[in-house]
């Protein structure tokens, strides 16, 4: 008997004893390749291992309503250093659900802080997930994890998503269709009130919910346009598609734009320990310090010097072996080999993404884009079969609407070399292939 609840609780769950390289083991000898997203660097990396013994060696923790420590004030000047344009100061916390607390918090704080204490409305887009606290889940798009908690979340509004497979009209060129969706926030702003609009949320590129979905066009500039008109804050949620996962150490950085709040975490701490940041603007963090004098807020564990020690090791063995490039090198082997091997698939309908952040969405009907039934479950019939063939991916269902739709994420470590790739697009196609024979 087990006394633990974990997320699922409908069958066992195999036990992982060992990991080194993007392998992981369990209690059986099995091992599994780790294309799920959070291990950047792979598993047992000695450059992480060394700084966390180091830093165990130094201090464990120390209350930030007491002190700072040496290794968080170095890592927010690390990040700063590679931060896009305007973002001057780091709020370290825990992981990505808190990161986005603190960054609503953050907005709301700024307006009241600057006398305009009426903005209270937040804007997002549907398909979208920002966390699983209450406030993010709120500002989420995900109507499937949204549903159950529904009266206990605060009012926000929500617009159609960038989202080009779905929503792109077949006579409509890039530029037309980034500047129809980018008017949608335009739209919504004039619909509520510009004067009681606080922040549009959006992720740079949609992770989970959607299935790496990646702007089009010029849609992240215009939106930056519209915010700056209306003096809305823009927040960028780069959880999961930030910290070089896409390419660049910054999702947006692809989009020359720069947000007034951003949001990371997974690739931060590459799963070595629970962190998460919030970068914020000079202007927010001045009108703070020249006002009330402090950000009310906070967690006992934000700043954890361990969690620091590893997010410092990550970036810089990032940064020293070069592997920004060797991303965008195999980000571009995986989306050969994706294509190559699905795209005359007539159950995959897309095949989207940048870097070593890609998704595959799968389909019925391929002409009609018509999705599989939801009772299916195809998504974990997937996850299953990938999981018996040694392979961790991220299947999502709900992809078109919440309820409808089915996608697998694949995100390899930054490590990853041809081969790896190579196996990971073997091992995928034959656990599509399983799953769909499934009667």
């Amino acid at each position: 008997m087990t006394h633990i609840l974990h997320r699922s609780i409908a069958a066992p769950l195999p036990i992982a004893v060992g990991g080194a390289g993007p392998w992981l083991t369990d209690s059986t000898g099995r091992r599994y390749l780790d294309a799920s997203a959070v291990s950047c660097l792979g598993h047992g990396h000695p450059a992480v291992v060394a700084a966390l013994h180091a830093q165990l060696d130094r201090l464990a923790y120390a209350h930030t309503a007491f002190f700072t420590t040496e290794v968080a004030e170095r890592l927010a000047d690390t990040l700063i250093a590679s931060a896009p344009a305007g973002l001057s100061h780091v709020y370290l916390v825990s992981g990505g659900s808190e990161a986005m607390e603190a960054a609503l918090k953050m907005a709301r704080q700024f307006f009241v802080e600057k006398g305009e204490p009426q903005r209270r409305t937040l804007i997002a887009r549907r398909q979208s997930y920002h966390g699983n606290t209450l406030g993010a889940l709120a500002v989420g798009g995900n109507a499937w994890r949204r549903a159950q908690f529904q009266p206990l979340l605060i009012e926000t509004q929500h617009i159609e998503p960038c989202f080009a497979y779905h929503c792109q009209r077949a006579d409509e060129s890039d530029a037309t269709y980034a500047a129809r969706a980018a008017q949608a926030l335009e739209d919504k702003i004039q619909e509520v009130g510009p004067e009681t609009v606080l922040a549009f949320v959006a992720e740079t590129v949609v992770g989970a919910t959607a299935g790496a979905v990646p702007p089009v066009g010029d849609y992240f500039k215009r939106i930056r346009s519209i915010c700056d008109r209306y003096g809305v804050l823009l927040i960028l949620d780069e959880v999961m598609c930030g910290m070089g996962r896409t390419g660049t150490l910054h999702a947006c950085e692809q989009d020359g734009i720069a947000p007034d709040i951003l949001t990371i975490a997974k690739g931060l701490g590459g799963g070595y320990q629970p962190i998460g940041a919030v970068l914020l603007k000079q202007e927010i963090y001045e009108r703070f310090a020249n006002g009330s004098g402090l950000f009310q807020h906070g967690h006992t564990y934000l700043g954890h010097p361990m969690a620091c020690a590893a997010g410092l090791a990550v970036l810089e063995t990032v940064a020293r072996d070069n592997l920004l490039e060797n991303v965008r090198r195999q980000g571009r082997r995986l989306r050969d080999r994706l294509h190559e091997r699905f795209k005359n698939h007539p159950h995959v309908g897309d095949i989207r993404g940048r870097g070593l952040f890609y998704g595959v969405e799968f389909v019925a009907h391929r002409a009609a884009k018509e999705p599989f039934e939801p009772k299916r479950k195809l998504h974990a019939r997937l996850k299953r079969e990938a999981m018996d063939r040694g392979l961790l991916v991220y299947p999502m269902g709900g992809t078109v609407d919440g309820t409808r739709g089915d996608h697998v994420l694949v995100a390899p470590p930054f490590i990853a070399d041809e081969a790896l790739i190579d196996t990971i697009v073997d091992r995928l196609g034959e656990a599509v292939d399983a799953a769909l024979a499934a009667p």
